[in-house]
């Protein structure tokens, strides 16, 4: 079997599906690889760095398309990419099963095997491939870090021979992934961290983090059977929006974080909160690939509101690109091992497998 991975965009995504080093894993399995030249090149890993571990570097995607049986990506191929596939072949990646559920379909009817890896099941034999938990976990440690360089404030408490200096204040919005492990950056750097969820079971993580979680007065718990956060009711927004209005005076930084998958992010920062806030806060918009948790996020730009900045981040993991792509590799890694028939030495769609019949578009 040979696995195939293609350049991308990269004004657009830095990352990569394959490394040098998860290379070498394919190929004890008996999996050979084709990338594109230069395929790595901007993160540092070198053609020669590919071949060394037996890959083969070809002139240009379309050559690694139609020499593989398997395609391997971050993310959807283009549309002139889509058409070189043929049956039988297999496409994985985070495809955006929501927003490209056409595509993917069609594909699907032209019998081309397609795997979308951020519909991976919340369940223990999955962790070691769930690509979303990998890759929020850097979001969140990188908006942190990002949000404190544009803060224009020390973050710890200070004490001087001059006078004190306050201890920052953070809120997070969203207790996910993302949402801890932006908790957990903060309060290492020294900031009082407050949070706030729609998942009542997330107080007890926010606070085994030595976070404040900010409830809603007899909320009830909007939370799916995987896990994730779903839409909250008409009334419950209202209380959270009266109790964030109150908050969000005293708070220097806010990171957003808040998604509802295959859904537009909900609104919860309106303009009036923000105009309310302190001059000098500052707002870190995780959601603005999906419209944003503010009303005033807008995609990779940053905004300023009566003296508070609000940072529109598409997609913040271009800015840790090395990191992300070889948790991704890895990740993706384990799950094509899981699909895998070494015997046969192609791979195996046993749709009695959980975690196969969630990603299998059908």
């Amino acid at each position: 079997m040979i696995i195939g991975s293609v350049s991308e965009n990269r004004n657009l995504e830095k990352r990569v599906a394959i490394t040098p080093e998860i290379s070498k894993k394919y190929k004890s399995l008996g999996i050979n690889i084709c990338i594109v030249k230069n395929y790595a090149s901007h993160l540092g890993f070198k053609d020669e760095d590919y071949s060394k571990e037996g890959v083969e570097i070809l002139d240009n995607n379309k050559d690694v398309i139609l020499k593989s049986n398997l395609i391997l990506q971050m993310n959807m191929l283009e549309d002139n990419e889509i058409s070189l596939l043929k049956e039988n072949q297999t496409l994985i990646g985070i495809l955006d099963a929501y927003l490209n559920e056409q595509k993917l379909k069609s594909l699907a009817k032209n019998k081309v095997n397609v795997f979308s890896l951020e519909l991976l099941p919340r369940i223990t034999r999955a962790q070691a491939m769930d690509i979303l938990s990998s890759q929020a976990n850097l979001a969140g440690y990188k908006s942190v870090v990002d949000s404190f360089a544009y803060f224009e404030k020390a973050v710890p408490m200070m004490m001087t021979a001059a006078g004190t200096i306050p201890a920052a204040k953070v809120l997070i919005v969203g207790a996910g992934v993302a949402g801890l492990q932006a908790i957990a950056t903060a309060k290492r750097m020294g900031a009082i961290v407050y949070a706030t969820d729609v998942r009542i079971a997330s107080k007890e993580q926010v606070e085994s983090l030595g976070g404040k979680f900010l409830m809603v007065e007899e909320s009830e718990n909007f939370e799916t059977e995987g896990g994730y956060a779903k839409e909250a009711s008409t009334e419950f927004k209202k209380k959270q929006e009266e109790l964030l209005k109150e908050t969000l005076k005293k708070i220097d930084i806010v990171i957003c974080t808040a998604l509802i998958p295959g859904k537009k992010a909900p609104l919860i920062v309106k303009k009036d909160m923000i105009q309310a806030m302190q001059t000098g806060s500052i707002i870190y918009d995780l959601a603005a690939v999906q419209g944003g948790n503010t009303e005033l996020t807008k995609a990779d730009e940053i905004v300023e509101n009566n003296g508070v900045k609000i940072i529109g981040e598409k997609n913040i993991l271009n800015k840790l690109p090395i990191s992300a792509s070889n948790l991704y590799a890895k990740n993706v890694f384990n799950f094509i091992n899981n699909l895998y028939d070494e015997d046969k030495k192609n791979i195996n769609i046993n749709i009695e497998d959980e975690i196969i019949s969630k990603t299998l578009i059908k």
